[in-house]
């Protein structure tokens, strides 16, 4: 008679119980995420804070600590100062100018009208294009001799040919056409964030305030926008610290003229660190931006935070 021998389970290795631990495996599965933001956002910002508080330049690469001078100079400088104001006006009014487009065009969007399924994957282009790409035809649009919007206005008897603007060489027109092609970059964004949002509110609360008499206006503006402002609030602190760094449109159009006019904190630190060659100061501006920025989101999300849900 043969006896069967009973199975003995295998002891478990060390390594599978670790890997069983959910703190353990949540960790190992978020390393490569930290590994990426620590090599490519960590140490440069190290080297920026390093080359910050010294008097480094591609012509004397002998490294010099000076502590804050750079930063004293940079602050007493008008054209500094007429950059950072550049910068706020820029980030800001595109900002404003692409909610306003994304709240109509989500709007828009939400109504039932043929092809609204093509407009909605058409919508995004302005997101998806290459921005420099995007940027030449704006610049071609913009021209003081081949402007279609000036052909436009010429031809509508709005503006006589002798009297059409000059929009990239007047340093107000200049600062509204990069405002106006950010905004058209943004608002696609924008779109997305309100459609989402809207489409979040229980359609039950919508109904209830139409009954009670409330119109579209107050719909919207009393009942909705409170609502969605939070994912709101969250979609705008993303746009402002895209834009608020970005220097791609302003390098492309206007090269930060005419006189200044357009020159924004990113560009500045581009023309001075890396032109110019003076990596010290060109490392100051850009550092520049760190505290300006830390103030505007801390300040959203403590409105966030104190918004009922």
């Amino acid at each position: 008679m043969v006896a069967i021998a009973d199975s003995v389970p295998r002891p478990a290795s060390r390594f599978r119980f670790i890997l069983d631990r959910r703190d353990v495996l949540g960790t190992i599965f978020v390393a490569p995420a930290i590994l990426y933001v620590l090599l490519l956002v960590g140490v440069p910002f190290l080297m920026a804070v390093y080359y910050s508080v010294s008097a480094y330049t591609i012509y004397d690469p002998s490294w010099r600590f000076v502590g804050l001078e750079n930063f004293r100079q940079i602050v007493e400088d008008p054209a500094f100062l007429q950059t950072l104001s550049n910068t706020f006006i820029f980030t800001f009014g595109s900002q404003f100018l692409g909610l306003l487009l994304g709240k109509f065009g989500a709007l828009l969007l939400l109504r039932p009208f043929p092809g609204r399924k093509l407009v909605r994957a058409l919508i995004i282009l302005p997101w998806a294009v290459p921005i420099a790409l995007a940027t030449v035809a704006w610049q071609w649009m913009f021209d003081s001799l081949y402007s279609v919007i000036n052909w436009s206005l010429i031809a509508l008897g709005i503006v006589a040919r002798s009297d059409a603007p000059n929009w990239l060489g007047n340093p107000y027109l200049a600062m509204t056409c990069v405002i106006v092609i950010n905004a058209w970059r943004f608002f696609p964004f924008a779109i997305v964030i309100f459609l989402a949002g809207i489409t979040a509110v229980p359609q039950d609360v919508i109904d209830a305030a139409t009954v009670d008499g409330a119109g579209f206006w107050r719909r919207n503006y009393q009942i909705i926008v409170p609502m969605i402002l939070p994912i709101v609030t969250i979609g705008l602190i993303f746009g402002i610290v895209f834009t608020f760094t970005d220097l791609s449109i302003v390098f492309l159009m206007t090269m930060g003229g005419p006189v200044g006019a357009t020159s924004v904190l990113g560009f500045a630190g581009f023309q001075t660190g890396i032109v110019s060659g003076d990596v010290s100061h060109g490392a100051a501006i850009s550092l520049f931006m760190l505290p300006v920025l830390l103030v505007v989101v801390v300040a959203m999300l403590r409105f966030i935070r104190r918004r009922e849900i």
